[in-house]
């Protein structure tokens, strides 16, 4: 067994809240995120007046702002909660606490996908599917690159090295397609690029991708556990390796494509909510599920509305926030596999 991985141990600190308790504060900070990005603005919102709006016996203006704030906030929470689950999903895959969607390169075949569809002008739905179809494309390629690493000691560094060089070929990729574009499209193409969810609307399959992804994850939560533990040995313990790595691989996939093609490339997410979850509630994917999916939800909401409101009326794009605080955290995480290879 892999004496790279901090997944399948407890964590030192670690608070281990009751099941319970814990899901409901998250999910409290989850709703209190929406109701804080429906009545943060330039023009704020009182109580009264949010729920005066939400009534329908609301101003024409508080109508406007509170329908205009829920949608990007719900756009915002989707993305997050894909993202947070997308993480957990491929650090359990992988066996690697490092392994982020984002910093694996997934992130980027799903952004080289929906920028090539939008270069050609496609539809909205085609421009999702290619999203899909780069994300898959990376993530099997980088399985295949990584699938020998899975039980060595040095897997870590390894596979984060196998992901480093996806992500720069899919850069460099990026980059022509930048280089290439016209430039009526440039602006919006490289602002969609570093996440951003301003404008972006909100479509139901996002939805349609993140509920069935948490119940399947959920059910198969035992298995997942004895991957994590084990690694191929769990085959001798009755779970089936190869099919749950292949619906692993899909499902982070699906669910990093899904927010990449609604808020473009939003970096570090996948990264520090697994960690953060861990440290509330153990390595056990039937609570860890549950708790980065609100997780996940709510900052990228709190993120979002501090990116609109901090400099307003300018508005920051939200990868910007989520990148800032996702860099300390991954070498904070490269410290400890260090202290441990040492």
């Amino acid at each position: 067994m892999s004496h790279s991985l901090t997944l399948d141990r407890p964590l030192r600190g670690a608070l281990r809240l009751p099941t319970l308790p814990l899901l409901t504060l998250l999910a409290l900070l989850s709703g209190g995120s929406l109701l804080l990005a429906c009545s943060s603005g330039s023009i704020a919102l009182g109580a009264g007046e949010l729920w005066l709006a939400a009534s329908g016996h609301g101003s024409q203006l508080a109508d406007t702002l509170l329908s205009l704030r829920l949608e990007r906030a719900l756009t915002a929470w989707v993305t997050g909660a894909s993202l947070a689950l997308a993480g957990v999903l491929m650090q359990s895959l992988l066996r690697n606490p490092l392994a982020d969607p984002y910093v694996m390169g997934v992130s980027g075949g799903a952004s080289v996908g929906a920028l090539l569809a939008l270069w050609l002008g496609l539809a909205l739905w085609q421009v999702d599917s290619a999203a899909v179809a780069g994300a898959l494309t990376l993530s099997a390629l980088l399985f295949l690159l990584a699938r020998r690493d899975f039980a060595r000691s040095s897997g870590t560094v390894l596979l984060l090295l196998t992901g480093v060089l996806l992500s720069a070929a899919c850069g460099a990729l990026i980059s022509l397609l930048l280089t290439i574009a016209p430039d009526a499209q440039l602006r919006g193409m490289v602002f969609w690029l570093v996440g951003d969810i301003a404008g972006t609307p909100l479509r139901p399959w996002p939805w349609l991708a993140l509920l069935p992804a948490v119940l399947l994850a959920w059910w198969q939560a035992p298995a997942i556990n004895l991957l994590a533990l084990h690694g191929d040995h769990a085959l001798t313990l009755g779970v089936p390796v190869a099919m749950l790595r292949r619906l692993l691989l899909v499902l982070a996939a699906v669910l990093t494509a899904s927010a990449v093609s609604q808020g473009g490339s939003i970096g570090f997410v996948g990264l520090m909510v697994p960690h953060a979850c861990r440290l509330l509630c153990g390595p056990d994917l039937r609570r860890l599920i549950p708790a980065a999916v609100l997780s996940g939800a709510a900052l990228l909401v709190l993120a979002d509305t501090l990116a609109r409101t901090i400099v307003a009326p300018m508005q920051l794009p939200v990868g910007v926030l989520t990148a800032l605080l996702g860099v300390p955290v991954l070498f904070w995480q490269l410290q400890r596999t260090r202290r441990r290879l040492a």
